[in-house]
């Protein structure tokens, strides 16, 4: 095969160089870059699920697919907080109904309050999350990023971090 010229698909004569390079049908193999930055937070990872859930909720491995909905206080199977946006999603060629969870970084949670910043968040029940000092092991999501003083809501957490 000869060399095909790319360049169409990777210049943008728009202000914010909105092109997409490539597509989802046709994909480089490799990229080579020095560095890269990402508008979004998380790096996250797509999971078969028994349903559909919306970003912030806790979840957990369990139920009959890959993760469901963690409706465990302090669950020690937590797998962690369905993603609003990835900055990168791994496991994209995954079938079936898929939830992405957020593996490292900043993310939406539903929590249940009082919550401080900084504090080791687990699982409350609910796809929820809280606050505990004492965790057990293999129980914690991550630290949250925000405190939040009502009985429930959505704060920033940081996954991935104890």
């Amino acid at each position: 095969s000869g060399n095909v010229n790319i360049s169409s698909n990777i210049m943008s004569t728009s202000a914010n160089a909105t092109a997409n390079i490539g597509s989802s049908t046709t994909f480089f193999n490799r990229l080579f870059a020095q560095a890269t930055t990402a508008l979004y937070a998380d790096l996250a990872e797509n999971y078969t699920a028994d349903a559909e859930y919306e970003p912030g909720t806790v979840v957990s491995f369990d139920g009959p697919a890959e993760i469901t909905q963690c409706n465990t206080d302090m669950c020690a199977t937590v797998a962690g907080v369905i993603s609003t946006r990835p900055a990168y999603t791994m496991n994209s060629g995954i079938e079936g109904t898929v939830a992405t969870v957020a593996l490292v970084g900043r993310v939406p949670c539903r929590v249940k309050g009082p919550v401080k910043r900084g504090a080791m968040m687990v699982s409350a029940g609910d796809g929820c999350a809280r606050a505990e000092a004492t965790p057990a092991m293999g129980t914690v999501i991550g630290k949250a990023l925000q405190s939040f003083d009502g009985e429930l809501g959505t704060i920033e957490i940081v996954v991935g971090r104890l």
